[in-house]
């Protein structure tokens, strides 16, 4: 069954604003160049005004040489000549150098100034406590009126108050003495989950249906994960054959799976522990499983590799990137579905698709906008069930973004569709499943 999702919004990537921005940087390095051309043309244009030959004919046609002298001082000195054009190529590539910079400077300006923002929020509310207790009333108001009271609801129908309220409180610890930012807030919280070290569990074959039929597109990609999201195992790697024989390896990572207090069940490695360690930017129990899991599963360090993510599993993926890389494997795709991963920065060489879904809290969980570089795309869309649950699944809701992907025509969809081509559409598919555990 389809599920109807409201209108999609799609940034960064190939059509992205970084691309742009990269655009004009290439441009005002090509204008350069063809203005330092002009101008050396120009240059060797003038020795021709003393040639000997020149000199010793204007003996003999004084007149015709003038005109000659004139003719070339002109092409090359004159107002429209090749010494102004040089110039004038030159001044343009200033400009649109100019223009890339101030681009960059003005989205550097809004993030700090949204920072500053929510920052001096969180100083008001110890500062001027009625001001707080005016908001609360009117939120409240609006639940009880608008809501009847469902607070749920009118937390998913505005998820930007989870931005809010993170961003706001290391201004709240700041004003009560105790300076801080949302980085040594986030370490605070991760050094309370002790990691350990991953024990790996080969669980065999998959021999489901879904884990034996090649993903074609993005819906079918998501599909797998859905499945793996249902089963014991919290780890797969799907090796993808192509008609010429070569292969690539996609690697599927479910979400969180225990919701644990510190000093709780700490055995799984999909538990809340991982997510707070994965969003700190501390290597996880899981991340290390996944490197085990790909040694274990003889993945060739050549062989292109993507990395499939929900929830936790996103974050996870895209903290496994430098890892990887490091470790000399070929990773070139990561794709999140309701993750959090504004805040980590993703090898340029990698390209990153993004799905959240506009009612999600999830997403939210690290209060930063993805970045919109050229190499990593986001759609962002709508599908309202009024729960938070509804919001993050993944069947029904992440699985029909993905659906709708596949017929896109955004630029930056239709790029990293043509990225993945070694991923989708071969004529086998052999998924191994893997369990990734906390070691006592």
């Amino acid at each position: 069954m389809t599920v109807p999702l409201g209108e999609m919004t799609v940034s960064g990537g190939a059509g992205g604003s970084e691309a742009f921005y990269e655009d004009l940087a290439a441009m005002g390095s090509l204008t350069d160049d063809v203005a330092g051309e002009t101008l050396s043309i120009s240059l060797a244009g003038h020795k021709y005004l003393v040639n000997p030959d020149l000199l010793a004919s204007a003996v003999l046609n004084p007149g015709g040489a003038a005109r000659f002298e004139g003719a070339m001082l002109g092409a090359l000195d004159g107002p429209s000549g090749l010494s102004a054009t040089s110039a004038a190529i030159g001044l343009r590539g200033a400009a649109l150098r100019a223009t890339n910079q101030a681009y960059h400077f003005v989205d550097d300006l809004n993030a700090k100034a949204l920072e500053a923002s929510r920052w001096l929020s969180g100083v008001s509310v110890v500062v001027a406590p009625e001001l707080a207790v005016v908001g609360g009333v009117a939120i409240a108001t609006d639940i009880m009126v608008n809501y009847h009271g469902d607070w749920q609801r009118w937390l998913v129908e505005h998820p930007g108050m989870i931005d809010q309220v993170l961003g706001m409180s290391p201004g709240v610890l700041s004003a009560l003495g105790f300076p801080t930012d949302l980085a040594t807030l986030t370490d605070l919280a991760a050094a309370a989950y002790p990691d350990g070290d991953p024990k790996v569990s080969d669980m065999g074959l998959d021999t489901d249906p879904i884990a034996v039929d090649p993903p074609d597109n993005l819906g079918e990609l998501f599909n797998g994960l859905d499945h793996r999201n249902g089963t014991d195992a919290n780890v797969d790697i799907r090796k993808v054959t192509q008609p010429d024989g070569t292969v690539a390896y996609i690697v599927d990572i479910p979400g969180t799976r225990v919701w644990n207090l510190p000093g709780g069940d700490e055995g799984s490695a999909n538990d809340f522990g991982t997510n707070v360690d994965a969003i700190a930017g501390n290597p996880t129990v899981l991340q290390e499983g996944i490197q085990q899991a790909l040694r274990d599963a003889g993945v060739p360090k050549d062989a292109p590799l993507m990395l499939v993510g929900h929830s936790q599993g996103g974050i996870v993926a895209a903290r496994s990137v430098d890892p990887l890389l490091a470790d000399g494997y070929n990773i070139t795709h990561v794709v999140t579905a309701g993750s959090p991963v504004g805040g980590i920065p993703i090898d340029e060489r990698v390209q990153v698709l993004s799905l959240e879904n506009n009612g999600d809290i999830v997403p939210h969980l690290d209060a930063a906008e993805n970045p919109a570089s050229d190499n990593r795309t986001t759609v962002k869309f709508e599908h309202q069930t009024g729960t938070f649950g509804g919001n993050h699944a993944i069947n029904g809701n992440y699985t029909e973004a993905a659906k709708q992907l596949d017929t896109s025509t955004d630029p930056s969809v239709r790029q990293f569709r043509d990225s993945a081509g070694a991923f989708l559409g071969g004529t086998s598919v052999e998924t191994r499943q893997y369990k990734v555990e906390r070691q006592p």
